[in-house]
C-alpha cells in the first residue's frame, strides 16, 4: 500500500508540453496564409482600379442662405473597367448629381461626366478624361458558388480603399431598386459593406469582379448586396450606347389584389392574384387598349401575371411598339384585349 504521504499524480502538463498544445497546427498555419495569399492577391489586382467618387446634389425643398449652402457632399466608389476612363458605380451615387469628381488611388483627381444612369437597376456609368488606366477584368457572376470567398473594396465613410472579406451568402435574391422595380440575381454576402461602399466591386479571390456592391440591412449584420456583374454587363452596354436602358410601360398604376376564388376556377385561371388598375396616365397605351381602373390583369402576352413584378419583368426594351395580347378580369367577366406598349420616358 502507497503511503498516504505520497502524491498523487495529476496528469500535470510540462510547459514545453503547454506550449505545444496551445500553439495552432502547422495546418492551420497552410490555411491561414492561403487565406490571407487569396485576399492580398485580389486586393493588390483590383484596388488601383477602385474609386472615390464625390458629389454635389442639389438640397431640394428648402430655402438656404447663402445659395452655395444648398448644395451637399456626397460620396461612394467606383470601379474603372475600360482603360479609357469608364467608371461603373450606382446610381444612387451619381444621380442627380451636379457634379462629380473621382480620386484615383495615385492621386490624380478628374472632372467626370455621366454618360448613363439606370434607377431601376440601380447603375450608373461616368467618364473621366484619362488614358492608359488599369482597368478590372469583368467575371461571370453566374459561375460563382454560395460559401465562396470573395472580397469588397470601396471607400467607407471617406476610409479610402478600404478591403473587407466574406463569403457568398446566398444567390439569385432580388432587390427593390429606389424606382420601384425588382433588380433580379442580386448577391448576398457577409463581407462588411458600409455607407460609401456603394459602387465599389465584388471580386472573387482571382480579382474578378462579379458583383456592384449596393446596399446594407442597417439593423442586421452580415447582410449585405451586391449587383451581379452580368446584370451590370447588359446594363453598361446600353448606357454606353443610348445613355440609358430602354423599357417599355403601359400606363397604369397598379396593386396586387388576391382573385375570389369561384372566378378563378370558373376561368380556369393560372394565377390566383392579379395587377388591378387603380389608375391610369393620360394617353397611355393602356387607356387606348380600352383598360379600365378596376380590371385586374391577369395575363400579358400569353404570360400569367399574378402581381406587379411578374409584369415589370416582361415590360422590356422589345415590347416597345409591339402588340400584345392582355388578359383581364372585369367584375365577373374574362376579357382579351390587346395593348401596344411606349417606351419609358428618362427620369430626371
Amino acid at each position: 500500500m502507497k503511503s498516504m504521504m505520497e502524491p498523487i499524480s495529476n496528469n500535470t502538463v510540462e510547459p514545453e508540453d503547454r506550449q505545444a498544445a496551445q500553439a495552432p497546427s502547422r495546418h492551420d498555419d497552410v490555411l491561414l496564409d492561403a487565406y490571407s495569399r487569396a485576399v492580398i492577391t485580389a486586393a493588390d489586382k483590383v484596388s488601383p482600379s477602385v474609386v472615390n467618387i464625390e458629389v454635389r446634389q442639389p438640397v431640394r425643398g428648402r430655402k438656404a442662405i447663402p445659395p452655395s449652402s444648398q448644395e451637399m457632399q456626397a460620396s461612394g466608389s467606383g470601379f474603372i473597367f475600360t482603360p479609357d476612363g469608364f467608371i461603373l458605380t450606382n446610381s444612387h451615387v451619381v444621380h442627380g448629381a451636379e457634379g462629380i469628381e473621382v480620386a484615383l488611388p495615385d492621386g490624380r483627381r478628374y472632372q467626370a461626366q455621366m454618360v448613363g444612369d439606370d434607377p431601376d437597376t440601380d447603375l450608373a456609368v461616368i467618364r473621366i478624361p484619362a488614358q492608359d488606366l488599369l482597368a478590372v477584368h469583368l467575371g461571370d457572376s453566374e459561375s460563382i458558388r454560395v460559401g465562396q470567398l470573395v472580397i469588397a473594396i470601396g471607400n467607407p465613410y471617406g476610409f479610402q480603399y478600404t478591403v473587407t472579406a466574406g463569403v457568398v451568402s446566398a444567390l439569385g435574391r432580388s432587390l427593390r431598386a429606389g424606382s420601384g422595380r425588382l433588380i433580379d440575381s442580386v448577391i448576398q454576402t457577409d463581407a462588411a459593406l458600409n455607407p460609401g461602399n456603394s459602387g465599389g466591386p465584388l471580386v472573387t479571390s482571382r480579382g474578378n469582379v462579379i458583383g456592384v456592391n449596393t446596399a446594407v440591412i442597417m439593423p442586421a449584420q452580415g447582410i449585405c448586396f451586391a449587383i451581379g456583374i452580368n446584370t451590370a454587363k447588359f446594363v453598361v452596354a446600353s448606357l454606353i450606347k443610348d445613355g440609358k436602358v430602354r423599357r417599355s410601360y403601359i400606363g397604369v398604376g397598379g396593386q396586387n389584389v388576391p382573385l375570389v376564388r369561384r372566378i378563378v376556377r370558373f376561368h380556369d385561371l393560372p394565377v390566383a392574384s392579379g395587377v388591378m388598375v387603380v389608375s391610369m396616365e393620360a394617353d397611355s397605351p393602356a387607356l387606348r387598349a380600352g383598360l379600365r381602373v378596376g380590371d385586374i390583369i391577369v395575363g400579358f402576352g400569353g404570360v400569367a401575371i399574378a402581381g406587379i413584378d411578374g409584369l415589370h419583368k416582361l415590360l422590356t426594351q422589345e415590347k416597345v411598339g409591339e402588340t400584345f395580347p392582355i388578359v383581364v378580369i372585369r367584375g365577373t367577366e374574362k376579357l382579351g384585349l390587346h395593348i401596344v406598349p411606349g417606351e419609358v420616358k428618362a427620369r430626371s
